[in-house]
């Protein structure tokens, strides 16, 4: 175990004695295939903008969105999430997701974590993009999402925050819109780019870089 991780690891313990009550926990959920800047970004700025204890990223296991669509294997994409975080130390990732049968809904996971002795009393940001929030009438149960956690919907290159106007305003009042720099990255680009052979140095982390290049993943690509 190198020094970043034992120290990630050891702050970790420390909040888990610490106990949760009270805690604010921010929810990172998503595909990340693969994980990016635009990624780290949009969780820091949370962390920092609703004091956060932590930011959990939780790749999905089966996203039910991308049904028809290929995705890479959950390992690596856990993988991936984990190089992309390790050096942070109030960033973890968690399984949840992929481990569990069936499509990954957010409100299952919501549940899941809901029970979990280390989250009892914390409370949840859930932290998206704004395009994702834009088809939040289409998720399973988001009426009770918005029940158990607050949701926070980050600024996306490409989308106006004045089309959260179409939402329903039972849904739409308990966003709360977070602006953060915008970076013009998407990991639909970034598997184009890596399938075709270009660049994707600094828009990912070097670590996850370096693994797309490893397992040669996206080469052969195609999205549907």
């Amino acid at each position: 175990m190198n020094s970043r991780t034992a120290a990630k690891r050891t702050a970790m313990n420390n909040r888990s004695a610490e106990g949760s009550e009270g805690r604010k926990i921010g929810i990172m959920g998503g595909t990340f295939d693969p994980i990016h800047y635009g990624h780290l970004l949009a969780a820091d700025e949370a962390h920092a903008a609703f004091g956060l204890s932590e930011v959990v990223f939780i790749p999905s296991g089966r996203p039910p969105h991308k049904a028809n669509k290929r995705v890479t294997s959950p390992e690596d994409r856990y993988l991936m999430t984990e190089l992309a975080t390790v050096d942070c130390p109030y960033f973890r990732v968690s399984r949840v997701e992929i481990d569990r049968q069936g499509n990954s809904y957010t409100i299952d996971t919501l549940r899941a974590l809901r029970a979990m002795p280390e989250y009892d009393g914390a409370q949840f940001y859930f932290i998206t993009g704004l395009d994702a929030v834009l088809d939040i009438v289409s998720w399973k149960n988001p009426e009770e999402i918005m029940a158990m956690c607050r949701f926070v919907a980050v600024s996306r290159y490409g989308y106006s925050p004045k089309k959260m106007e179409e939402l329903p305003e039972g849904l739409r009042t308990k966003i709360i819109p977070l602006e953060i720099p915008l970076l013009a990255i998407s990991s639909t680009e970034l598997r184009e780019r890596a399938k075709s052979g270009r660049s994707i140095r600094f828009m990912v982390p070097p670590a996850v870089e370096k693994f797309i290049r490893k397992k040669s993943l996206y080469r052969n690509y195609t999205e549907e």
